[in-house]
């Protein structure tokens, strides 16, 4: 019997496949290299869950630590070939098809704004609204009160 890996967790073979992608050299701060592999199912299990970069349990290390290998990741390109490689496994033959691989946008939540409606700063008035009913925008202090005086 295999030993069973928590869900969110590359296993033997995964991690073996990309592992090479992550040299192991020496810390020029002086502390101990975080195990990349701990910090890739930090990124994973963030990913997969949807929680917040904060709550990242205790047994993967710092959040911070995980963020800023993502985010190194990302930017240098280190984290597309591992989704690469990983997908390799799934689908062996090309390219999977697209929409094999895409991401659910239904709970990620947008400001009003994002979609070009612009922001509401406040009611709008218009010359001949309810609120402005008695008075003429256009006409100066003084008209007004040489008007009414």
């Amino acid at each position: 019997m295999t030993p069973r890996v928590p869900r969110h967790q590359l296993t033997d073979d995964q991690w073996n496949l990309i592992a090479d992608l992550f040299p192991t050299r020496n810390c020029k701060t002086g502390r101990r290299a975080r195990d990349r592999r701990t910090i890739l199912n930090a990124i994973f299990w963030v990913l997969r869950t949807g929680a917040p970069w904060r709550d990242l349990p205790i047994e993967f290390g710092p959040w911070s630590t995980a963020w800023d290998f993502f985010n190194k990741w990302n930017q240098d390109g280190t984290f597309d070939e591992v989704l690469r490689r990983l997908r390799s496994c799934v689908v062996s033959h090309g390219d999977p098809p697209a929409e094999l691989w895409c991401i659910d946008g239904t709970s990620i939540r947008a400001a009003r704004c994002s979609s070009g409606g612009g922001k509401i700063d406040g009611p709008r008035r218009t010359e001949g609204s309810r609120v402005d009913a008695g008075r003429n925008p256009r006409r100066s202090a003084d008209e007004a009160s040489t008007v009414s005086g």
